[in-house]
C-alpha cells in the first residue's frame, strides 16, 4: 500500500495535496484497493461551492459505490475530465493521474484536521484489523 508522505489524509480515505490555497483531492491507494475495479466516477461541476463534508461526487466499482465528501470548504476550480472516460485510472495511479478535483480553499484552518502519512497509516492498520 502506497501512502505518500507529502500528502494529507482523511478518515474517509481521501488524500489532499496542498499548494497554497488550492488542494488537489483524490482517493487513497487503500481506498481503491478496497473498492476493487472502478467502473464509474461522478464529479461536481467546476465553479460550484461546497462546505466541508458535503458530497461532491461518487466512485462506483464492481463491488460497491462510495460517495466522495469534501474534507474542506471551497470552490471547485477544476475536475479531472479524463476520469469520466477512464475511471480505472484511479486504480492504476490514484495519486497522480487519478486525482479527482482541485478546490480553492475558503478556510485554511480546516487543513489542521487532516492526518499526515504516519497517522493515516496507523489509522488504516487499525481499521483493517
Amino acid at each position: 500500500m502506497n501512502i505518500p508522505a507529502e500528502l494529507k489524509y482523511t478518515k474517509d480515505h481521501e488524500w489532499l495535496k496542498v499548494e497554497d490555497k488550492v488542494v488537489t483531492l483524490g482517493i487513497s491507494d487503500y481506498a481503491q484497493m478496497e473498492l476493487g475495479d472502478i467502473v464509474n466516477v461522478e464529479l461536481p461541476d467546476e465553479g460550484e461551492v461546497y462546505e466541508k463534508e458535503d458530497s461532491i461526487g461518487a466512485v462506483e466499482s464492481v463491488k460497491a459505490s462510495s460517495e466522495i465528501f469534501t474534507p474542506v470548504s471551497g470552490k471547485i476550480l477544476e475536475i479531472n475530465d479524463p476520469l469520466m472516460d477512464a475511471p480505472e485510472t484511479i486504480n492504476d495511479d490514484p495519486y497522480e493521474e487519478g486525482w479527482m478535483v482541485k478546490i480553492e480553499l475558503s478556510n485554511l484552518d480546516e487543513l489542521e484536521e487532516l492526518m499526515d502519512a504516519n497517522a493515516y497509516q496507523a489509522y488504516v492498520q487499525e481499521e483493517s484489523k
